[in-house]
């Protein structure tokens, strides 16, 4: 395929299932942005974010090997949600044991609702588990609150939102190496909470 920055989800994915590597590639870098974002709330204590971002991606990889255009949705949309279930399939499967770097992992943002704010039904449980949850959350918008400077809770802001280091140093108007000092604090700061 010649046009891959320009090609549409739908044609790049059409020339990946039809074998061409370097579509699938473009694909992947595409989406790649996406993977971080939706892995980034998350916080692993004792771990690397890294690991999250590596589960996203292989969301991402079943979302082009499974996508059905015969469903009429949107390439992006069956996209974030593969890369969306693969992260909460990894956060489940820590909390059974069965992974154990992954045990410590929590969710800055509240985990019980998505981007739109509804129910997600793949955190439904049973109500101890939701007090405890609901419990956490309370503390960690506590110390949000509390714990964290003006400008980390605005490095924070952005980070979650998934600007770069430069890009949070130009609206924040510190450098870069003061947004890494931050985000380290924040880090430590999480870790002793956990």
């Amino acid at each position: 395929m010649d046009n891959l920055d320009t090609a549409t989800d739908e044609a790049l994915w059409g020339a990946a299932a039809g074998g061409d590597d370097s579509a699938e590639e473009a694909l992947v870098e595409r989406y790649a942005q996406l993977v971080r974002v939706r892995a980034r709330p998350y916080f692993l204590a004792g771990g690397d974010s890294e690991d999250l971002i590596q589960e996203g991606m292989i969301g991402l990889l079943s979302a082009i090997r499974r996508y059905d255009p015969g469903k009429e949705v949107p390439f992006r949309q069956f996209a974030e949600r593969c890369i969306m279930t693969r992260l909460y399939t990894a956060i489940r499967s820590a909390s059974r044991f069965k992974h154990r770097p992954l045990n410590d992992c929590i969710s800055i943002e509240s985990p019980q609702f998505d981007e739109t704010h509804v129910l997600s039904a793949s955190y439904l449980r049973d109500p101890e588990e939701m007090m405890i949850t609901r419990e956490l959350t309370d503390e960690l918008n506590s110390a949000l609150t509390e714990g964290f400077s003006r400008m980390e809770r605005a490095v924070l802001r952005y980070y979650l939102e998934g600007l770069s280091y430069e890009d949070i140093a130009a609206r924040a108007g510190v450098t870069v190496k003061s947004v890494d000092n931050a985000v380290q604090r924040i880090r430590r700061k999480l870790a002793r909470l956990l």
